[in-house]
């Protein structure tokens, strides 16, 4: 009986793991709607505002919790280089999202597990077996028919895009050797929010668009689904292993396209469509090697 209690409790943390990652994917995909509504606005505003709302939350979160602010010593190296990568990673995406559909935008940010599988040997000295590495090989094929490399000024917004996969790849890698070092999840995105406002805040204040009260609220409204997708996504890692949820995540970009569909009238490109097939689908024969 006990043993049969375990499993549906096993079970039903699995389902909440899910559910969680999957509102993280919707939250996230919403936010690059709301970036893109807002119109013609500098990267870095548009930045700012994302990581002011989630910084906002993350502190008065971190009060409610008693838990006090303090950083481990020997954990400041790591939250500098997580803070570092995550914030050029967010902003090349943010970019990349008002450069090109946003189907395209959100999947060349979602190649970051690959990324992460190569930052992971030199960081925290994993060695990626034969098929990870072929399944990262296969994601980066796809991501190549996603960006077309051709002459024209596509490409740019493209591989910027792409080094915000690599961005958000290298920040999760920081992440997870923090979590094994014990620093809280709160103090990691509070410091994550924080020192991206500080990163941005210069160019906002310097080279600031007045806004329309349309474009204000599409900021707020980014802000708050972008930190759904933030702590959404750190539940769900809480409720079941990366290796058994992670593919979820990539509903982000089926929420993504139905988006730039219904609001932008974005209909993905046949090739486009063929990376997408090729980065999802790898990604589902490794959470089904890894879960099997």
């Amino acid at each position: 009986m006990d043993t049969g209690i375990k499993k549906r409790k096993n079970l039903n943390n699995h389902t909440k793991g899910i559910l969680c990652i999957i509102a993280a994917a919707f939250g996230f995909s919403l936010m690059t709607m709301f970036v893109r509504m807002s119109g013609n606005l500098p990267t870095m505003q548009k930045a700012f505002f994302r990581n002011a709302v989630a910084g906002v939350v993350s502190v008065i979160l971190l009060l409610r919790s008693k838990e006090g602010f303090h950083v481990k010593r020997e954990n400041r190296k790591d939250i500098f280089f997580r803070c570092l990568f995550g914030t050029s990673g967010l902003i090349a995406n943010f970019y990349a999202i008002d450069k090109l559909d946003i189907a395209d935008a959100n999947m060349l940010n979602k190649l970051s597990p690959f990324f992460a599988i190569l930052i992971s040997i030199p960081i925290l000295k994993e060695k990626p077996d034969r098929r990870d590495l072929l399944a990262t090989m296969v994601a980066f094929i796809g991501a190549l028919f996603i960006i077309r490399p051709t002459a024209n000024l596509r490409v740019v917004p493209a591989l910027i895009g792409l080094y915000g996969g690599f961005g958000a790849g290298t920040a999760y890698v920081f992440v997870r050797r923090l979590g094994k070092k014990g620093e809280k999840t709160s103090v990691i995105v509070m410091c994550f929010s924080l020192f991206s406002c500080i990163v941005t805040a210069p160019f906002f204040l310097f080279d600031y668009h007045p806004m329309t009260w349309k474009q204000l609220l599409c900021l707020i409204v980014a802000g708050a689904a972008a930190t759904l997708g933030q702590f959404g996504i750190t539940t769900a890692y809480k409720y079941a292993p990366a290796k058994e949820i992670s593919v979820f995540d990539y509903t982000q970009v089926i929420f993504a396209a139905i988006w730039g569909f219904l609001f932008f009238s974005e209909v993905p490109v046949a090739m486009s469509v063929i990376g997408y097939i090729l980065i999802i689908g790898t990604a589902v024969i490794r959470w089904k090697r890894q879960t099997s």
